[in-house]
This record gives structure tokens, C-alpha cells and sequence, in this order.
């Protein structure tokens, strides 16, 4: 078993993580947009995912001339 263990929270932890509202998580969800786990009715979210995610979507700046 790995000494590092993901972490896990709600959608609720995961929105405030992101500084955006749960509604947005939830059109992400619902587009599959961002990586979640669906346990039973409850969503989860792995925030080594999530950081991953989001290193997947950064965009370099633009260099001024």
C-alpha cells in the first residue's frame, strides 16, 4: 500500500476547493468534465485527480510583445 493516500471529499469540499459554486461542479459532472467517483448517490472527488485536471487544462500566458 502507498504511504500517500488520496484524499477525498464531497462536492460541497470539492466546489470550495475550486473557489466556484456546487452548481457548477454539477454541470461539470454532468457534461464529464472533471473526474469524479459516483458511490451509491454520493459524488466524490479525488483531489489528486482534480489537481491533475487541472494541470491537464492550464494554458500557458501570452507573452507580450
Amino acid at each position: 500500500m502507498s504511504s500517500t493516500r488520496s484524499r477525498y471529499v464531497d462536492i460541497n469540499g470539492v466546489a470550495e476547493y475550486l473557489g466556484v459554486t456546487v452548481r457548477h461542479v454539477r454541470r461539470l459532472v454532468a457534461e464529464e468534465r472533471i473526474p469524479y467517483i459516483k458511490w451509491g448517490l454520493n459524488l466524490h472527488f479525488d483531489l489528486d485527480e482534480i489537481d491533475a485536471w487541472i494541470d491537464q487544462h492550464r494554458r500557458p500566458a501570452r507573452r507580450s510583445s
